[in-house]
């Protein structure tokens, strides 16, 4: 199918072949019919991705402190990489589209195959939309006008927080798709409205929708104009649709407003509030989120878990379908707003428009109606960066989820490898496509099956949500390939049987899981110098992790199982690493109530291994993202070794040894950690970590997670479980 896209290094926008989505529990695969350019919203991301690199760092001055907060942690050149990666990666384009359900996924009951929907679905011949972000399509509503029920449902959130009564007088501050459309909904309100924009042609129309108008170009006083449409009282509300830089629209909304007023913004504009405005008229002031409640809760959107209708009246679905009734009704008027009607191929051509010429108000991308194919895997390596032929015979590996870290760093360091990267699945198909571009793999899918039952591919790599790489490697590994599943293996005891028991089922296969930090030069360089210790030692690590959203995903336990499973585990391996023992008795402990993060993601776990040695980790989410992330110290007999974020490993008391450092960034091990792996599938070097090692650290993880809900009690793993003689 076709999607449109753009990269915000370069600014190009393009229509790319990528597979269709599969359908999710919760969710319709709809194939579009419209969509509808937002001017306001896309020509920002548009300019942006066309501006320079010192252009973007002026328009987003907090990522450049984050940037130079990174140098000093991770170094130059591991920082670089990051930045350009991101600024790499594409971004599908638009938000409002129409179409016709074509499947349905699991639990979906209130829609069905053939309805007419409009959704917050991207540019693209097939959307992939949850539930509750799809409401149908009247019939007497055309499926040109169907997409501006999106924009209608954030101009009319705006309203629902602004709550105009009849007969009261509000402005619309910004004259664009969700202005116009706002002017038009207060007036059904019973408000009397008042419009203000520089351009005449949208004033226009304003008027023409029954509005007074204020037009600010020119000596134009917006004050002087709110006496007279007031009659010298102020104005009840002011609904904020503009996009500006600073503060001016802000500050004269509140000034032309009554004591008591309200202001609600649903645009972008600069929010240094000067006080006084606000304080001596004792003003509201609101930011609308988007469509209204629901928006961006995981529960509502992803799991379709809808809010009790008698307590939450209007949810943003609930908007969508008052502004689709409205449309059908003949009450709302869109037709005039559409400047220009465009086939869905030509959609380059329609955003250089958007760049070029300002007239340009609703753009609406016509899609061909015919049934198109659905194709779920696509030829991928079409240019423009191919990889250097591999040898005949190599091992052929198809990766499974194309997210951040596996476009950053897994792909990057399997390029390096003397593998074939043949095939890369993700849900959406558009990362899998811009991956399979860049790495030269082949081909791209959004089926996993296409993978697992290709027996070309006798190895893959997984780096999906937590919570399905148990079920995926098992899957692999029965379908007779070697499996590298990205940390952790399992979020909870029944994943691990499921591998386990598929491992013991496949004959000679080898598991790999990413404990990529004992990979790393200088992590080798201190198990190397600790090796002859001849007591028990203690290990502490501090890893210094920052604080995360608590409805991440990798805070949930069902899907990312929590921070200590989803990255604490690689921390408990590495000590065992370093250590050269199997653990034996874990507990865990956790701050509770701490400012800036949460009991779950700051975290003491206490180790004993089987040589009497101890390790301590130290998870914490409440530091200072200027120190450095992770801190590793090592004492015994007698010495010390330290090692500072990867970059500097410190000796004292060691006869030969006093400093080593890496000059040109992290090495955290991936590189060497995926080029073990394949070498290990080839047969060329025995494996670094053993079964046996993997279950005792993932069980480890486990256990310590079972302490937390235990207040501290100690854990003992199975005593039966071997000592490693390799690690």
């Amino acid at each position: 199918m076709k999607q449109i896209v753009q990269n915000l290094r370069s600014g190009q926008t393009e229509m790319l072949d990528v597979p269709c989505p599969r359908v999710g529990p919760g969710h319709l695969l709809i194939q579009s019919r419209a969509s509808l350019i937002s001017v306001g919203t896309e020509r920002m991301l548009v300019e942006f991705g066309r501006a320079g690199l010192l252009a973007k760092a002026k328009q987003q001055p907090e990522k450049v402190h984050q940037v130079l907060d990174k140098i000093k942690t991770d170094g130059l050149i591991p920082t670089l990489e990051a930045v350009f990666s991101k600024l790499d990666e594409p971004m599908a384009l638009g938000y409002c589209n129409a179409g016709v359900v074509v499947e349905t996924g699991d639990g979906v009951r209130q829609l069905v195959a053939g309805d007419r929907v409009v959704s917050n679905g991207p540019h693209a011949e097939f959307v992939h939309r949850p539930v509750n972000l799809c409401a149908k399509i009247p019939d007497a509503v055309g499926d040109d006008q169907a997409p501006f029920a999106v924009l209608g449902a954030i101009g009319l959130q705006g309203i629902r927080l602004l709550q105009p009564a009849i007969g009261e007088r509000v402005a619309v501050f910004g004259l664009g798709l969700i202005g116009l459309l706002a002017v038009q909904l207060l007036s059904n309100s019973g408000a009397r409205v008042l419009g203000l924009d520089y351009d005449r042609r949208r004033l226009d129309l304003a008027r023409q929708f029954g509005a007074d108008v204020v037009d600010l170009t020119g000596d134009a006083n917006p004050l002087a104009a709110t006496e007279k449409f007031t009659a010298g009282r102020g104005l009840d509300g002011v609904l904020i649709t503009a996009a500006a830089k600073d503060d001016k629209i802000v500050s004269q909304s509140a000034q032309m407003s009554r004591k008591r007023g309200r202001i609600v913004l649903v645009g972008t504009v600069n929010l240094e509030l000067n006080r006084s405005d606000f304080y001596e008229k004792e003003l509201s002031f609101q930011v609308s989120c988007s469509y209204g409640p629901g928006r961006y809760d995981r529960d509502y959107e992803d799991r379709g878990i809808d809010y009790p209708y008698p307590y939450v009246r209007w949810t943003e679905q609930r908007n969508i379908e008052a502004v689709l009734h409205l449309l059908a009704a003949g009450r709302l008027d869109v037709s005039p707003l559409i400047t220009r009607r465009l086939p869905s191929d030509a959609a380059a051509d329609a955003y250089d428009l958007l760049v070029n010429d300002r007239t340009q108000l609703g753009i609406v991308l016509e899609y061909p109606k015919i049934e198109s194919p659905r194709e779920r895997i696509v030829p991928g390596a079409a240019a423009p960066m191919p990889q250097p032929a591999k040898p005949a015979g190599s091992v052929r590996v198809g990766i499974i989820g194309a997210g951040n870290f596996a476009r950053r760093v897994l792909l990057p360091a399997l390029a390096k490898t003397p593998a074939e990267l043949k095939a890369i699945c993700s849900a959406s198909g558009v990362t899998a496509s811009h991956a399979a571009r860049k790495f030269g793999i082949s081909t791209c899918t959004t089926d996993t099956r296409a993978i697992l039952d290709d027996p070309e591919i006798n190895a893959v790599v997984i780096a999906t949500p937590h919570d399905s790489h148990a079920r995926l490697a098992a899957a692999a590994l029965r379908a007779g390939k070697h499996v590298f599943v990205e940390k952790p293996l399992a979020i909870d005891e029944a994943g691990i049987k499921e591998v386990l028991e598929a491992y013991d089922r496949a004959d000679g296969l080898h598991l790999a899981v990413g404990f990529n930090r004992r990979f790393s030069p200088l992590g080798r360089k201190m198990r190397e110098l600790l090796a002859g210790r001849s007591g028990p030692a203690n290990a502490s690590i501090l890893v210094n992790a920052g604080a995360i959203p608590a409805d991440h995903w990798t805070r949930d336990p069902k899907v990312g199982g929590g921070r200590l499973i989803g990255e604490g585990c690689h921390w408990i391996d590495f000590m065992a690493f370093l250590l050269n023992q199997s653990i034996t008795h874990v507990s865990a402990t956790k701050i509770e109530d701490c400012p800036g993060g949460t009991a779950d993601d700051t975290i003491t776990v206490t180790l004993r291994f089987s040589d009497g040695s101890t390790g301590t980790l130290q998870y914490i989410s409440i530091g200072h993202r200027s120190f450095p992330k992770e801190r590793i110290t090592v004492f015994a007999d007698g010495r010390v070794l330290e090692l500072d974020n990867f970059r500097t490993l410190r000796g004292w008391g060691w006869p030969s040894f006093s400093r080593k450092r890496l000059w040109f960034g992290q090495d955290k091990g991936h590189t060497a950690e995926l080029s073990h792996f394949i070498d290990r599938v080839n047969r060329v070097e025995i494996p670094r970590i053993q079964i046996e090692t993997i279950k005792n650290i993932t069980s480890a993880t486990l256990l310590a997670v079972k302490s937390l809900q235990n207040c501290g009690l100690v854990f003992p793993l199975n005593e039966q479980i071997p000592t490693m003689a390799s690690i």
